[in-house]
């Protein structure tokens, strides 16, 4: 098909994790990985609250590659409800493993914010609801086109 690549996966283990407070997401995600040898995994739901999360937006108008001047960096200390947290973590080019996440965050008046997460500490609790995915030949690499890191499927490998 032209314009879409894809693999077809099969569902492995499922797990449900709790991040104690001031622990950092992102670490804590990587390391559960790599300690439990998952190398694929889909975020199902999260729910909490976080504090000095930084993410980013990008720009109004912005072309490719996504380049730091076309990104909006925010940082907000919080503390503020986790409404959403969904994303994937893939090996990197080197096997190691990478995360891709995206949050949405609200303050006490109700404002939502979100985006791209880069980092963020858990304020009271963080509950995660995780599901290993089992596939073969899906690595994260840098995109020349898109300026970011994107997932990239091996094509011999797909059906």
């Amino acid at each position: 098909m032209n314009g879409i690549w894809y693999k077809e996966y099969v569902q492995g283990r499922r797990f449900i994790i709790k991040i104690s407070p001031g622990e950092r997401i992102i670490e804590q995600l990587v390391r559960f990985a790599t300690e439990t040898g998952l190398k694929n995994a889909v975020i199902i739901s999260a729910v909490g609250s976080l504090k000095n999360v930084r993410f980013r937006g990008i720009k109004t108008g912005a072309r490719l590659p996504i380049t730091p001047p076309r990104m909006q960096l925010h940082e907000v200390e919080g503390p503020l409800e986790l409404c959403g947290l969904e994303g994937n973590l893939f090996p990197d080019e080197s096997g190691s493993v990478d995360s891709h996440l995206h949050v949405m965050v609200s303050k006490s008046s109700g404002e939502v914010l979100g985006g791209h997460l880069f980092d963020a500490e858990v304020f009271a609790t963080c509950e995660i609801i995780l599901t290993e995915v089992l596939v073969e030949g899906i690595e994260r690499h840098a995109s020349k086109s898109g300026g970011v890191a994107t997932i990239y499927i091996d094509e011999e490998s797909s059906p």
